[in-house]
């Protein structure tokens, strides 16, 4: 008979403690979708959570995203801020020049290598109404973007600017210091055309 050594213990308690909030979270959005709150369908979600985070297990995240309290607060606002300012501008395409509307393919620089960083960048941009990320090519750090409403040079650039401002933002909520400075030159180096 073998006896599980103490650091084989600790290493499965944390494991568990570490997928805890997913089992949590399936089990939570499986009770939704059932729309019944009932000891059988919060049974049946665990189960469930269960099976498919041990079916497919994602690895661990050594990564730590730094959380900045009052820079996540800002970029919870400009979000809102942007979700108005687009959707009037979406609404005012619409309504100006209907069928005829323009859209662009936008090549954007990429500010961050970091996964997260660049999923939330990739959902905070798609939030925006008449906004997409389309792909995001790591190998050559640039992320294209759809947009609806350029018409000229100008407004590519009004749409790549806004697209780095918001990258900006959500890399002082949740970048490294590193990140956050190579951003900052990255952005001073992108070229500013100016409508004539």
């Amino acid at each position: 008979m073998t006896v599980p050594d103490e650091r084989g213990g600790r290493g499965l308690a944390r494991r568990i403690r570490a997928r805890l909030p997913s089992v949590l979270w399936l089990t939570v959005v499986w009770v939704l979708l059932w729309g019944t709150f009932t000891v059988a369908s919060v049974v049946g979600g665990v189960l469930v959570a269960l099976l498919v985070t041990g079916l497919f297990r994602l690895p661990l995240s050594r990564e730590r995203l730094p959380l900045r309290p009052l820079r996540l607060v800002g970029l919870l606002c400009y979000l809102v801020y942007d979700l108005v300012v687009s959707g009037a501008e979406v609404s005012w395409q619409v309504v100006r020049h209907g069928p005829r509307a323009r859209s662009a393919i936008i090549a954007v620089p990429l500010l961050s290598g970091s996964d997260r960083v660049v999923t939330v960048m990739a959902n905070a941009l798609s939030l925006s109404p008449g906004t997409m990320a389309l792909q995001i090519d790591h190998d050559h750090d640039v992320w294209y973007v759809y947009a609806l409403g350029p018409r000229d040079e100008a407004g590519v650039d009004r749409i790549r600017r806004r697209t780095l401002d918001m990258q900006r933002r959500v890399l002082a909520a949740l970048g490294s210091p590193a990140e956050v400075a190579e951003a900052e030159r990255l952005v001073a180096a992108v070229p500013v055309r100016r409508a004539s």
